[in-house]
C-alpha cells in the first residue's frame, strides 16, 4: 500500500508539473471548497515530489546494513547537500589545519605575547600594484611590518617583468610554447626602462609567476601550499554578479586573527605538486592576495610550503618569533625563506663552525635575486657572495627598519672585470677561513691556506709583516695584493684604470612617501603627493685608487684603459660631485668605492 500511495503522489506531482494549474481545486487532506492559487499549486507540487523522494530514501536506508546507515533518519534528506558541501570545501577552500598545527604556526610567526598593533599591521596589507603611472610596476606598502614580504615578492616580479617579458604574453596554442622564453645570453640582456608600458595583465601574470616560484622554492621544488580563509573562499566562489575584490572586502569586515584559535577557525590550505596547478590556483586567488590579508596569507603559504618542522630546523634560535618585536618587522629568516627557500637567520655563505658541534647557518647556494644591507656597512654582518651576486641584477635592500629594492636593467653590471674577478676569488677564499662572524680577520694558519688556494706568492718581508700580530686583517691583506706584481698573483696596475665602470641603478621604495616634486595644487597651497618612490642613480666605480684621488684632477687616457692606438692626448676626466645617502653605503658593499648621483630627492631606504 505504501508503494501504491508513493506512486500515486509522484504521478500527481508530475501531472501538475506538465499541466497549468486550474483556477480552483480542492487541496488533498484539507477542507473541501477551499480555493487554491497558482503559487499554492506549485508549493503542493514541490511537497508531493519531496515526500515521494523521501519515502524512496527511507526504503533504501532500511535495506542497507545498520552500521553504514545514519544515526538519525531525518538526516537522509540532507545527504546530497552535505556531500556537495564537503566536495566544495575540499576542492575550493582547502583543508583545515589541526589545532596543534595552528598553534605551532601562530606561535612560530608571532610568538606568545604579540601585540594587537603588530597583528593589525600584518592583517591590513594587500599585495597590490601602485596606481601611480611612474611606479605602476611596484607593489604598494602602507606601513612597516610586512615590507620584507612585499619587497621580496617585488624583486621576483621585477625579474619577470624586466627579463622575461615574453613569458607574460599569453601564447596562442598553435605557436610553439618555447618561443615565449627565447632570449640571448643573460650577460647581454638589457631590459626596457619604459615601466609604464607594462599592461595590467602582464603585471598580474608576473605576480602569479613570482608567487608560485617563491612557494615552490620554499617547497624544495616539490610542492606549493596556498593558504586562504574559509570566508574568503566562499565569497570568491559566489561572487559571479559582483567584483571579487568588493565581495572579499565586505566578507573580511569583522574578520580578525588575534590568536591561534582564530587561525584554526578561518585558515584553509591546499597543496599543489605541479607549477601548472599552483599557477592556476594562484591566478584564481589573486583578489584574495590583493585583500587586506594578502601579505599574511602569503607568508603563511611560504612557511607551510617549507614545512613547520623544516622552518624550525633552519633557524639558529627557534624560540624567537619570525615577526620581530617590538615593531613587527619581518625577520631576516622570513626574507631568506622567500629568497632561497630556507629560513636561515644569517646572510653569509655556508655554515660557520663555532666548535663543539655548534654551527651558525647561512646560505648554501646562489639565488635568483639578491640581498644587500646597511648593517654590513656598519660592520654588523657580512653578506656572502650568494646573496651579493645573484643570477639577476636585483637586490632587496635592508635597513634597520625597512626593506626596499634596487635593480639594474643591464645584466652586464654583474659581469666582473679583472680586478673584481680576482678580488672575488681572493675574498671568497679569505671568508672561508674567517670564523669571526664577518669581522674580516683570520688566523695565520688560515692565511697560509688562502695563499695556497689563490696562488699568491708574497715576499718574505710582506708575509712576516702581515703575520706579526697573530691574525691577518682583510683590508691590510688586500692593500698588499694591490701593490703586488701580477706575476706573483697580485693586481699592481700601471694604467691606474683597472676596475673602472659606470652604470645605472634604480631604487624602488614601495611605502607611500611625500613626493615634493609631484605636488598638487589645492586651495590651501601645494600638497605633496603620497606615493611610492622610484629613483634612478648613476653609479661610477672608480679605479682601484680611492674616491678622493678619483675626484682630483688626474690625467688619464681619454679612450679605454690601455688603448694606446687611439692617438689622442690625455685629458682630465672628472665625474659629477658625489651625492650621499644611506643607500649609497649599501651599494658600496657590492661595488666598493662606488660614487652615486641622482636627480631630485635622495633615495630613502626607511
Amino acid at each position: 500500500m505504501a508503494d501504491q500511495q508513493e506512486e500515486k503522489d509522484l504521478r500527481t506531482a508530475l501531472r501538475m508539473q506538465n499541466s497549468p494549474p486550474e483556477p480552483k481545486r480542492t487541496k488533498p487532506r484539507e477542507a473541501a471548497n477551499s480555493a487554491t492559487t497558482p503559487e499554492e499549486s506549485r508549493r503542493l507540487q514541490r511537497e508531493l515530489m519531496a515526500a515521494a523522494a523521501e519515502k524512496r530514501m527511507l526504503v533504501v536506508a532500511k535495506s542497507i546494513p545498520a552500521s553504514s546507515s545514519p544515526s538519525k533518519s531525518e538526516r537522509c534528506g540532507d545527504l546530497g547537500r552535505k556531500e556537495m558541501e564537503i566536495k566544495v570545501k575540499e576542492v575550493n577552500l582547502g583543508n583545515e589545519l589541526s589545532e596543534e598545527e595552528a598553534y605551532q604556526l601562530f606561535s612560530m610567526v608571532f610568538g606568545s605575547g604579540v601585540s594587537k598593533d603588530i597583528l593589525a599591521q600584518w592583517s591590513n596589507q594587500g599585495i597590490r600594484f601602485s596606481p601611480d603611472p611612474e611606479t605602476s610596476m611596484g607593489l604598494v606598502q602602507h606601513e612597516g611590518g610586512p615590507c620584507g614580504v612585499l619587497a621580496t615578492i617585488q624583486a621576483f616580479v621585477l625579474k619577470h617583468l624586466l627579463f622575461f617579458p615574453d613569458d607574460l604574453v599569453k601564447v596562442a596554442p598553435s605557436l610553439p610554447q618555447n618561443l615565449s622564453s627565447t632570449r640571448l645570453s643573460k650577460n647581454k640582456y638589457v631590459a626596457s626602462n619604459n615601466f609604464a608600458a607594462f599592461t595590467e595583465d602582464a603585471k598580474a601574470r608576473a605576480l602569479v609567476k613570482s608567487m608560485g616560484e617563491i612557494l615552490f622554492l620554499c617547497g624544495n621544488n616539490k610542492r606549493a601550499v596556498i593558504a586562504t580563509l574559509s570566508s574568503i573562499g566562499h565569497a570568491v566562489e559566489r561572487s559571479e554578479d559582483s567584483p571579487k575584490n568588493v565581495t572579499i572586502a565586505q566578507t573580511l569586515k569583522g574578520v580578525s586573527i588575534e590568536s591561534a584559535s582564530d587561525l584554526h577557525q578561518v585558515l584553509r590550505v591546499g597543496t599543489y605538486t605541479t607549477p601548472a596547478s599552483a599557477f592556476k590556483r594562484l591566478e584564481a586567488m589573486i583578489p584574495v592576495f590583493q585583500s587586506r590579508m594578502g601579505a599574511l596569507l602569503f607568508l603563511i603559504s611560504a612557511v607551510l610550503s617549507r614545512g613547520l618542522d623544516c622552518v624550525q630546523a633552519d633557524r639558529d634560535d627557534p624560540s624567537l618569533p619570525l615577526v620581530t618585536e617590538p615593531f613587527g618587522h619581518a625577520s631576516q629568516e622570513i626574507v631568506n625563506l622567500l629568497l632561497c627557500g630556507q629560513a636561515v637567520p644569517n646572510v653569509f655563505d655556508g655554515r660557520m663552525d663555532l666548535g663543539g658541534g655548534m654551527f651558525l647557518k647561512g646560505l648554501s647556494s646562489n639565488v635568483e635575486v639578491g640581498f644587500l644591507t646597511l648593517l654590513e656597512s656598519l660592520n654588523f654582518c657580512k653578506v656572502g657572495q650568494n646573496l651579493k651576486c645573484p643570477k639577476w641584477p636585483i637586490w632587496v635592500i635592508g635597513s634597520e627598519s625597512h626593506y626596499t629594492v634596487v635593480f639594474a636593467l643591464d645584466t652586464a653590471v654583474q659581469d666582473e672585470n679583472e680586478l673584481e674577478e680576482r678580488e672575488s676569488q681572493i675574498r671568497k677564499a679569505f671568508d672561508a677561513q674567517d670564523q669571526s662572524g664577518g669581522g674580516g680577520f683570520i688566523s695565520v694558519e688560515g692565511f697560509h691556506q688562502v695563499l695556497r688556494e689563490t696562488n699568491v706568492r708574497l715576499p718574505s718581508e710582506k708575509l712576516d709583516s702581515l703575520c706579526s700580530s697573530g691574525f691577518i686583517v682583510w683590508s691590510e691583506f688586500w692593500q698588499v695584493i694591490l701593490d703586488l706584481d701580477k706575476t706573483l698573483g697580485g693586481l699592481k696596475d700601471s694604467t691606474g684604470q683597472m676596475g673602472r665602470k659606470i652604470f645605472d641603478l634604480y631604487h624602488f621604495n614601495g611605502i607611500a612617501k611625500s613626493d615634493l616634486s609631484g605636488s598638487q595644487a589645492t586651495s590651501g597651497g601645494e600638497t605633496p603627493v603620497q606615493r611610492p618612490r622610484l629613483t634612478k642613480l648613476r653609479v661610477s666605480v672608480p679605479p682601484r685608487w680611492t674616491p678622493e684621488e678619483f675626484m682630483a684632477d688626474v690625467a688619464v687616457p681619454s679612450g679605454s684603459a690601455g688603448n694606446e692606438s687611439s692617438g689622442k692626448d690625455t685629458e682630465v676626466v672628472k665625474p659629477e660631485p658625489p651625492q650621499h645617502a644611506p643607500l649609497v653605503d649599501c651599494i658600496r658593499t657590492r661595488w666598493p668605492r662606488a660614487v652615486c648621483n641622482w636627480v631630485g630627492d635622495p633615495p630613502s631606504i626607511v
